[in-house]
């Protein structure tokens, strides 16, 4: 049976939604890890088939192949991978700002964001991305921090409560700063296949998921209850957030995409490479 990987956060409920609920069936183990794992297990050959960090596709293209029409994407805010600070961005040169490990896109988008708007390099530190308890800001010195999934939910939204009591004045959403800056959609997770995984199963699973994402989009209300349970944020908060990612990879994200994958091989970050899809000649 075909291992595939899926993250925890309610980002990806329109996808997996239906599965869940028992209305579409997966031929298939259903593996949980927050990106960097799946990333890590994809890379390990322990997963055929998982949403993984865009930039792990392209650390690795010769490794994988893209599920065609299926990613997580923005056109502007992206509302749950924000920069949490004290101090305006510009004015963080030198100073401590705590970085994801959970999410390789996003420290990557911020490090071209602080090298290419915010004109300062700050001294980033690994730390925790999900920390969604005001009391624990505290115990790491710092001046920013990045903030992903359903804990930036919460903080960055002022109905909760809490994140009118975080300390930090300046809030960043990546989204809205790179179609600012490019004016192209950004593209922060996409689906893969290893190479190595038989073409008909994995486009089996593809089947499966594009159906469950069908039904997740025409169900959203739904989702949004079950998110709000999740993550403690109002339903209508968690509505607007789901339906404003798109789950497709249409011309437009293939254009962010392959922006971001340029300005990345420009600074050397990933080896260049090429968009492989599965099923492709």
């Amino acid at each position: 049976m075909l291992r595939v990987g899926r993250i925890p956060y309610i980002n990806c409920y329109p996808v997996y939604g239906a599965i869940d609920a028992g209305v579409v069936r997966l031929d298939a183990e259903l593996v949980t890890g927050v990106p960097s794992a799946l990333n890590a297990m994809m890379a390990r050959g322990q997963l055929d088939v998982s949403v993984v960090s865009a930039i792990e596709y392209a650390r690795a293209s010769e490794r994988y192949v893209l599920l065609p029409d299926l990613a997580i994407s923005c056109d502007g805010p992206v509302r749950s991978v924000l920069l949490l600070s004290k101090v305006p961005a510009p004015e963080l040169g030198g100073q401590r700002v705590v970085l994801s490990r959970s999410s390789m896109t996003s420290v990557a988008l911020l490090e071209l964001l602080f090298d290419n708007i915010w004109h300062t390099r700050p001294d980033f530190a690994p730390g925790d991305a999900e920390l969604n308890d005001v009391a624990k800001f505290a115990e790491e010195p710092h001046e920013a921090r990045l903030v992903i999934g359903d804990a930036a939910l919460v903080l960055g939204n002022r109905e909760s409560g809490i994140g009118n009591r975080t300390p930090y004045p300046f809030t960043y959403d990546l989204g809205t700063e790179w179609k600012r800056w490019t004016g192209l959609p950004f593209v922060f997770a996409v689906w893969v296949a290893q190479r190595s995984t038989s073409v008909d199963r994995a486009l089996a699973v593809h089947a499966t998921l594009i159906e469950s994402r069908s039904w997740g989009l025409q169900h959203l209300d739904r989702l949004a209850e079950r998110a709000a349970e999740a993550s403690g944020v109002d339903i209508g908060a968690c509505r607007e957030y789901l339906s404003g990612l798109d789950y497709g990879l249409s011309y437009p994200h293939l254009a962010g995409l392959t922006e971001f994958f340029r300005r990345l091989v420009a600074v050397g970050r990933v080896p260049d490479g090429e968009l492989s899809f599965l099923g492709g000649k």
